[in-house]
């Protein structure tokens, strides 16, 4: 476990964007199986990438006209147990990788961005693999 106060700035760079954290595995099973249209799931973690490429990546991201119409996460050693349930119930196959992001429609996994795809890129590349799977998935276009 990470010192609370520690962290507490990588929760606000989330939850300052509407994301709402999921603590327990209740609430993970209780948003990804009530979810209706397109929900985004960050694995959120105290690591450089995560605060040099992730965070930044999803903020600009969100700034696009298509975005998700949901937006969770859980914290990576913090929230043990909400990320095993999500890891285990919701990302079966993958293996474990923090941070990441993934995106729901309904309870379908449509897109996954693991961490050594965040890890090994520029933000500005993770920027636009998110907005292309925003438009692909969100939004009107998505629905037709």
């Amino acid at each position: 476990m990470y010192d609370p106060v520690m962290i507490q700035p990588y929760r606000d760079e989330l939850t300052e964007l509407g994301i709402k954290e999921l603590m327990t595995p209740e609430e993970v099973d209780g948003a990804l199986n009530s979810n209706k249209g397109t929900m985004l799931v960050v694995i959120n973690s105290v690591c450089g990438c995560a605060a040099g490429k992730a965070r930044p990546a999803i903020r600009e991201a969100l700034m696009n006209a298509a975005k998700p119409e949901n937006m969770v996460s859980v914290f990576a050693g913090q929230e043990k147990e909400a990320t095993e349930r999500l890891r285990e119930q919701w990302l079966q196959g993958i293996p474990p990788s923090s941070p990441a992001i993934a995106l729901y429609k309904d309870q379908e996994l449509v897109h996954f961005i693991p961490r050594h795809k965040i890890e090994g890129r520029a933000a500005r590349e993770i920027v636009a693999d998110l907005v292309s799977a925003f438009n692909e998935h969100c939004g009107s276009q998505a629905a037709v």
